[in-house]
This record gives structure tokens, sequence and C-alpha cells, in this order.
């Protein structure tokens, strides 16, 4: 696949996510789709496991799918994604089917990936079926009610973990998913947002030329669960990269590499920003600004900590 990116072709490719779905003003999981499937030429099935995008996209009788696509529960989107590629296989080795590759893609979020969903995406890896899964986390099981998941971060409000005098909000660190997949020996593994378009859609093209499972974790801003202005999601992402909070990097090969911006600030740690500036513009973390800050400096030694190590990983140093 070539490296550069015709915006105007991409902007002319066939929708393969239609208008008319029922997502949040300001969601972030449809920008998150229409980019990774404007990105793919070749024929596509989508297996979706439960959650925002399911229930936004296909709202009984309606879909706003313009390719074939499957349900599953929260658990085993993985696992019928795997059936499906091994069907194909099955196929092409009969003669039912030509050799026309079938990219198979999982969306699913935090819920159904870093918890419930985590067995069968873990067989799926150590399977190593050549599939994508795409995570597009907002953090939290927003749509049964903003309930805290492994995705959830340090001092976060949710229902489930409410801010008082006993809990600071959530009080465990994220999971941090990508790594897992990393050390499952994906093919290939990577971090994106939609505020760094090009970035995403570089990293897809690389993971659907690599053959094996591959894994993509997106961060996806939810206004209604992060409490922000819904103008402000794609701002939030940008903050997210800025602050070290969400880096941009890939890994396949056995080697790490920093992408983009998170590349730039590497170069020029002047350019990292402290982490309250992610923190204050969410209403999630309102607690963490008006108390003593102490929320806020766990969070900033463990951005610095993680930052560090994964500098180590790709083997850059300050300049």
């Amino acid at each position: 696949m070539s490296s550069s990116i015709n915006i105007k072709e991409l902007a002319r490719s066939k929708l393969k996510l239609l208008p008319g779905h029922r997502h949040c003003p300001g969601c972030a999981a449809p920008i998150i789709v229409k980019l990774v499937l404007a990105t793919i030429d070749e024929p596509v099935v989508v297996v979706n496991a439960t959650g925002c995008l399911q229930v936004a996209t296909t709202i009984f009788p309606y879909t706003s799918w313009n390719v074939p696509w499957i349900h599953n529960a929260f658990e085993n989107a993985a696992a019928t994604a795997s059936g499906v590629e091994a069907a194909f296989k099955a196929l092409r080795k009969r003669g039912v089917v030509g050799d026309v590759g079938v990219n198979v893609i999982v969306f699913g979020g935090d819920g159904g990936t870093y918890d419930i969903g985590f067995q069968s995406l873990s067989g799926m890896v150590e399977r190593g079926h050549n599939i994508l899964y795409v995570l597009y986390d907002n953090e939290a099981y927003m749509n049964t009610g903003i309930q805290r998941s492994g995705g959830t971060p340090y001092g976060a409000l949710t229902t489930t973990s409410p801010y008082g005098t006993v809990i600071p909000g959530k009080p465990q660190h994220k999971k941090p998913i990508a790594d897992i997949m990393v050390a499952h020996r994906a093919a290939y593994v990577a971090t994106a947002t939609p505020a760094h378009w090009v970035d995403l859609i570089n990293k897809v093209r690389r993971a659907l030329s690599t053959i094996g499972p591959k894994f993509l974790h997106v961060l996806s801003p939810c206004p209604r669960g992060w409490r922000f202005d819904e103008s402000m999601s794609i701002e939030i992402c940008r903050l997210a990269v800025d602050t070290c909070y969400f880096p941009l990097w890939e890994y396949g090969g056995g080697v790490w590499r920093l992408t983009s911006r998170s590349l730039e600030i590497a170069r020029n740690p002047a350019l990292k920003k402290p982490v309250e500036e992610f923190v204050k513009v969410q209403e999630r973390f309102r607690h963490a600004v008006s108390d003593d800050q102490r929320i806020i400096k766990e969070l900033q030694a463990y951005v610095d900590a993680m930052w560090e190590d994964l500098l180590n990983r790709c083997a850059v140093r300050h300049s």
C-alpha cells in the first residue's frame, strides 16, 4: 500500500458506515469506524461486539452498515471473527472462492475488550488468526450507564466508582491492554486517535499488510461519560497525546516505534504538557481539580513512568 494519502480520493471512497446512526453528538466512535473502513479497498467483513457502536448503528429494523456485518455478545466477537477468517481459508482451499483477499475487522469497546471479551481476544491472538481487532476505547461501560471498566483511568468518576471519602473515583489505573497484546506476540499492535487521522490511516494500512493477528487501540472520547462539551472530542484527543496520557506508538517485527506527535514530543520534551491540561476539561475529574490535587499528582506520576518506559522500549532518548 502507498504511504501517501490523497484526501480527495479518501473523501470520494464508498461509504461503509452510512448516515442516520444514533450516536450521541461528539461521539468519536463513528469517526474512528469511518476512518478505518475508508482505508480498505478490498472486501471486508465486520464483526461488532455489543456496545454503543452496535446499538447506535443497528436499531431494528434499520442499519447504518454498508458492508457485511455480524453482531455478537460482549464476550465472543473475536471468537466469531476467528470462525469467519477460518471459513474463508476453508472455502479457498476447496476452490469455492477465489484468491480475493477478505479483511476481517472487529470493532469492540473497552467493556468488550479489556474485560468481558478478553478471553476470546486472547485466544484469537494465540491461534494466529489474520484479523484486525480495533478497540474504540471510551474508558467505561457507556452503553449501560457509565460503569467503570478495566480501561477506566485512575481517579475517574463513574456510577460504580464514585468520588467520596472512601475512594477517589476509580482507585486503579488503566489496564495496559496494548502492552498485553504485544506480550501475546500479536503481529502488529498500535495506538491511535481520530485527531491524528493520518497516523491512524497509516497504521490501518500497515496492519492490513501484516499477516497475523493485529490490534489497534484507538482513544474514543465520550461526551456523556467524560462530561465535556460535545464540540471538544478531537481537542481532548490532542490533549491526551500532548500530555503523554495516551502516547502514539506501534509495534511490529519485534520493534517499538513512536509515531506522529509522540515522536515530536520525545525529540523535544518541552512540548509535553502536564496531565492536568487533559484532566481539567472533563467533569469526570472535577473532584481531582478541586481537591488537594493528590489524584492529579498520582496520575501524573503514573503517566511519567509509563512514558519513560515507552521511551526505553522505543530506544528514544531526550536530545
